[in-house]
């Protein structure tokens, strides 16, 4: 096991990559830009190593700061979190070659999966169900008109390097396609440097389901279930569910079996989510994430597994703590993600929290790096927390989440709190009947 861990991270993850870390006895060192000098992680880890002011790409991105902490502070492994350097196959090759391990997958394996393209090639090979589209990137506005007559339109053209809904254009007819492959492919350069575009079959109205997976690297691989997380804005997720309501026993064990055959086949080491569009009974692959996810939580909450402890057990060379028949999942979990926003607008609201109570009781869990006096930094991503719930069944999850909604206190900033006070009296959301539009069009509607 490891001596020291490295966070390389900030906010809420990096505090609750500490807790395990030193449930399990391993000291901590955090690094962190100026700006988050007073952080509650900070505040908490046994180091902390400043390594750089405020811009991301000055600290949290800044890989030779984070390495010279590592040699500086003696730390033998680091966790990246979610965000930032998680998915950077570079990272995880640099610390590989200091000796020092880095708590996720492979840099091979991250450069696959990130790579649009490399990762629906590398899902066919597994036998994981894809979306019909090219099988390349596509330049040629003739070769994309006809890959979109074959596939039948609507189709979609995403950024290859994407994410976050950059660099993705629908197509609804023949002159849609040259627009939206040079609109696409424009984005896609810009917020990516790489102007790589495929083209998708465009479903109408899919859910967004992802399924949990662990490998051990040496050819075992599990999956903890699936994750509902269709209640998104502008490709953001906002609230998430596990298991999802739109699903039954069968498709689950269907699709999480083939996840986790795939994992095992592709010799993957630690936690990963496949993510898919379900539309009409099928699962098609949208992409891989290949770290921890921020909803990481509501599947702890039905399998009572920590996944941070597993990641740390898994890099470490200690294999899979369980087995797949040792998975079981109780009961219903919903997490709702708490921003410093303007609950219509989603404008951010940096600022000082002038009070801060969050709410308690049976089933309810907060995750969040914030108090009252914090302010709350406008250089990063405007999470103040995400509050867990989980309940029996789902109705009794919804009633306890509208409770904990109703005491959760959170002054002196915008927060999003309104919106889910809003959504868990909505009777489409009580019968869980949503898909990937839906919040948008609510919203829209209650202009």
């Amino acid at each position: 096991m490891f001596q020291k861990i490295l966070i390389a991270n900030r906010g809420e993850i990096a505090l609750r990559i500490l807790r395990a870390a030193k449930e399990l006895g391993i000291k901590t060192v955090v690094v962190h830009s100026t700006a988050d000098a007073n952080a509650m992680h900070v505040r908490l880890a046994d180091e902390s190593v400043c390594i750089g002011p405020p811009p991301s790409r000055d600290s949290y991105l800044n890989i030779h700061q984070i390495v010279a902490a590592c040699e500086i502070t003696g730390a033998d492994a680091v966790h990246p979190g979610y965000g930032f350097l998680a998915e950077n196959a570079k990272f995880a090759d640099i610390l590989a070659a200091h000796n020092i391990t880095f708590i996720g997958p492979s840099g091979d394996h991250i450069r696959i999966m990130g790579d649009k393209i490399e990762a629906k090639r590398t899902a066919k090979r597994l036998g994981i169900p894809v979306v019909p589209g090219s099988d390349g990137a596509v330049t040629d506005e003739k070769e994309a008109k006809r890959i979109a007559a074959e596939i039948g339109y609507p189709v979609i053209i995403k950024a290859s390097a994407g994410g976050g809904g950059r660099g993705m254009k629908v197509a609804r007819n023949e002159e849609d396609v040259v627009t939206a492959l040079q609109t696409a492919r424009s984005e896609a350069g810009a917020a990516f440097g790489d102007d790589a575009v495929y083209i998708e079959k465009y479903l109408e109205k899919p859910r967004h389901i992802e399924v949990q997976i662990f490998g051990d690297g040496a050819g075992a691989g599990i999956h903890l279930g699936e994750r509902d997380c269709s209640l998104q804005r502008r490709h953001q997720k906002v609230w998430e569910e596990a298991n999802s309501p739109a699903l039954n026993e069968e498709e689950r064990n269907r699709i999480g079996a083939i996840c986790a055959n795939a994992v095992a086949d592709l010799g993957y080491s630690g936690a990963g989510t496949i993510e898919f569009l379900y539309e009409d009974g099928e699962f098609y692959f949208i992409e891989m994430n290949t770290r921890l996810q921020v909803e990481h939580t509501i599947t702890e909450a039905i399998t009572g597994i920590d996944l941070v402890h597993e990641q740390i057990r898994v890099a470490s060379g200690g294999g899979l703590s369980i087995k797949q028949e040792d998975v079981r999942f109780q009961g219903h979990a919903i997490e709702c993600r708490i921003n410093a926003e303007d609950p219509r607008t989603f404008v951010p609201s940096p600022g000082t929290i002038t009070h801060f109570h969050t709410p308690g009781g049976l089933g309810i869990r907060v995750d969040s790096g914030v108090y009252s006096g914090y302010k709350i930094p406008p250089y990063y991503d405007s999470l103040i927390g995400k509050l867990i719930v989980h309940g029996r069944n789902r109705v009794e999850c919804m009633m306890r989440l509208r409770r904990a909604l109703d005491e959760f206190v959170v002054d002196g900033v915008k927060t999003t709190l309104p919106l889910f006070r809003d959504l868990v009296g909505n009777i489409d959301i009580a019968n869980g009947d949503y898909d990937i539009h839906w919040l948008e069009k609510h919203l829209a509607e209650t202009e």
